[in-house]
């Protein structure tokens, strides 16, 4: 790629929620901007046919596989994340719930502002712009869902969602930007959102957000991941140096551009890891709090196998999550699905266990495992997998939190004493598991890591960059600008200063609209600085 500038007014480093927002506004604000993404472009013929296509599915650059789906194993916790141009938004569930009253009145952000009242406006703006409407159509797994909660008196609802719900396979002109978006089809609910959207259906974000920030000549380099960021000056104040290298090769040379500010959006794994890099010699008055209140959003991923009945092979009809149930003030159910032939996690999960002790854990699981033989061979022998299975995921807004450190083997994890730290075994989760696998005559089963050694997953890792009144509290202030330097702004899920307790993309993407309404245009800008 050959730069059209030497120095931009903004490098932005990730294409997720936080990044596109970026794009979009500042070039709005005619800014000269560069978007820096790591994963690929996709469209939608590049998508994997199912997850058994590793290489197009997974993120594994030293084995040559340049998916969109991301796994990351630490010692206190395992992690689903998204790589691409678009970021989390082409491997995301489509859900763009708004978190409840409490979420903004805990963590290190609590007392900063009225979060209610201010971003109120934000999610407006985000729900329009990423086109979320009330999913109109419930599959198996939702209907299996919702007569539980009529049973038990809980709140059941469609979810809100970006999906455009037109006629399937008909292309029509864009319908969300008064025809300067691209043209797109309708859903047909096939459940396979999380492995890429090949019917052009999903409201990701190179569909909206990225694609017009190009238009207004936002540049956008794909396939390469900064590796050093230079200050020019001591506290940033006469911009940065980036320095990228390309992220699919296995040897490349790097490059550098000049930047009056850089933003930083690569997610928790990728902007917690480079910042901690950058605090070692580059950045050193970065906030001691770099790093720590990493979130998990309190979650449980339960998967529901059918192994006999009329739900078998139904499971995958919908879209990847298309309800939510209100299990208790703290707790948000959601069933998950994925389309027919993805069945790559059928090997990697084990029976629910819920005992504590490691060692009487693992002899029940080699039992229940004896035991339900017959059972697996069947559903592996005469079903598919995916679409006999439900993930059942559970979110909740009560707090515990670990630390991410950089070690000589990559990133570690650390937590802290007064912290409790992540479970896999959430009481609620596994009782609400068991009953609804009872009543659609399923297995309830995790990943091997819960089972065996007890560490949770989670497709939602947050904060690590937190809010905070000053550097002793947190990493930015409330317009996510970085203590300690100028021209350094973080908008990602690392900012997330609380569990919100459901899906947090409406949340990043509230935020970063609220943080770019701070930054003035250009022109007002060079006025000033003249």
């Amino acid at each position: 790629m050959k730069f059209k500038e030497q120095i931009y007014d903004f490098v932005i480093i990730g294409s997720g929620f936080g990044g596109s927002v970026s794009a979009l506004r500042l070039s709005e604000k005619k800014y000269r901007v560069l978007v820096i993404e790591k994963g690929k472009h996709f469209k939608p013929n590049d998508f994997a046919k199912n997850n058994w296509y590793l290489r197009k599915w997974l993120w594994v650059p030293s084995l040559k596989m340049f998916g969109i789906q991301k796994l990351t194993f630490l010692r206190h916790i395992s992690i689903m994340s998204g790589v691409g141009v678009g970021g989390g938004s082409l491997v995301y569930a489509n859900t763009l719930p708004k978190p409840k009253k409490d979420f903004f009145k805990q963590g290190s952000w609590k007392d900063i502002d009225d979060w209610v009242k201010k971003l109120s406006p934000y999610y407006e703006l985000a729900w329009k712009m990423l086109g979320a409407v009330n999913n109109p159509y419930l599959g198996p797994a939702d209907l299996a869902l919702k007569k539980i909660a009529e049973q038990k008196g809980k709140k059941f609802k469609p979810a809100k969602v970006g999906i455009y719900f037109g006629q399937p396979d008909k292309q029509v002109p864009d319908p969300y930007f008064k025809g300067k978006g691209p043209t797109r089809s309708g859903c047909n609910f096939c459940g396979a959102c999380m492995t890429g959207c090949k019917y052009n259906a999903k409201n990701s974000l190179d569909k909206n957000y990225l694609y017009l920030a190009k238009k207004n000549g936002a540049e956008i380099l794909a396939e390469h991941e900064v590796i050093d960021l230079i200050p020019i000056d001591e506290n940033g104040e006469k911009g940065y140096d980036v320095v990228f290298k390309k992220s699919t090769k296995y040897f490349s040379r790097s490059k550098s551009v000049r930047a009056k500010a850089v933003i930083f959006s690569g997610g928790v794994l990728g902007t917690i890891p480079l910042l901690l890099k950058l605090k070692k010699n580059r950045l050193p008055h970065l906030s001691p709090q770099l790093g720590k209140m990493v979130r998990t959003n309190n979650e449980s991923l339960i998967f529901s196998t059918v192994y006999k009945g009329t739900f078998v092979n139904q499971m995958s009809k919908g879209i990847a999550i298309g309800s939510i149930l209100t299990y208790d003030k703290n707790t948000h159910i959601e069933p998950v699905r994925y389309g027919k032939g993805s069945g790559v996690w059928g090997p990697l999960i084990v029976p629910l266990v819920n005992e504590k002790n490691f060692l009487k854990r693992n002899a029940k699981l080699l039992l229940k495992l004896i035991r339900l033989i017959p059972v697996k061979l069947k559903i592996f022998l005469t079903q598919d997998f995916a679409a006999s299975s439900t993930v059942l995921l559970f979110m909740q807004h009560l707090d515990s939190t670990i630390q991410l450190k950089r070690s000589r083997w990559g990133l570690s994890t650390q937590v802290d004493r007064n912290e409790s730290s992540p479970t896999a075994f959430i009481p609620e989760a596994l009782d609400f598991a068991r009953q609804f696998s009872k009543n659609i005559k399923a297995i309830p089963q995790v990943l091997f890591t819960e089972s065996i050694s007890g560490i949770p997953s989670t497709a939602h890792i947050l904060g690590g960059a937190c809010m905070g009144k000053n550097a002793e509290e947190g990493v930015i202030d409330k317009d996510h600008k970085v203590f300690g330097y100028q021209n350094l702004y973080i908008f990602d899920g690392s900012s997330i200063s609380a569990n919100p307790g459901v899906n947090p993309s409406a949340t990043i993407t509230a935020l970063t609209e609220y943080g770019m309404s701070k930054i003035p245009d250009k022109k007002d800008q060079d006025k000033n600085l003249k």
